[in-house]
């Protein structure tokens, strides 16, 4: 009896379909998941290079800025991540002035929820020109997958922006 139910039962198709699916869809479940998470992954870098020129874009547009004006810069950089989480989101502002000989001086820097760049003023050689000046923005972000962070570590993405000054070769900080 039960050889004649497990016979009829190999030679039935109806239920092959049924086999093939239950195999094949944790592959696709999990293939589809991390699809997601790749597809946020590129978004929240994307929005890091957004938010690193963004920030230099609003310093670099007046010769002097004030702590609030700074504040409000370092605000919508945090914004730029909408609507990903931003509470993992750095910033270290730093404007350089570059003397007769090219020399590098720190006029002001502004450090938020990072450590400071070690190296700023190398960090900027390329850039230097007698008497002008440069800001320099990076952005921090730690991205951490939705579904697949149990496999993946949380993903440490870093940009870099330059700007020059739009109304004086250095912007200053008011006191």
């Amino acid at each position: 009896m039960i050889f004649n139910l497990f016979s009829k039962w190999l030679r039935d198709e109806e239920g092959v379909a049924a086999v093939e699916a239950a195999m094949i869809f944790p592959l696709m479940l999990v293939l589809m998941i991390g699809v997601f998470d790749a597809g946020n992954a590129i978004i929240a870098n994307q929005k890091t290079v957004r938010a690193s020129q963004v920030v230099a874009d609003l310093i670099a547009r007046n010769s002097r800025v004030s702590v609030d004006s700074i504040n409000e810069a370092v605000e919508a950089g945090r914004l730029a991540y909408e609507p990903l989480q931003n509470n993992s989101f750095g910033i270290d502002i730093v404007s350089m002035r570059f003397d007769e000989d090219a020399d590098t001086e720190i006029v002001w820097r502004e450090t938020v929820n990072i450590n400071p760049l070690p190296d700023a003023a190398g960090a900027v050689e390329a850039l230097q020109a007698p008497n002008e000046g440069v800001v320099m923005v990076t952005v921090d972000y730690r991205y951490e997958p939705l579904f697949v962070g149990f496999v993946l570590d949380a993903i440490n993405m870093r940009e870099v922006a330059f700007s020059r000054g739009r109304s004086a070769a250095v912007v200053t900080l008011e006191p």
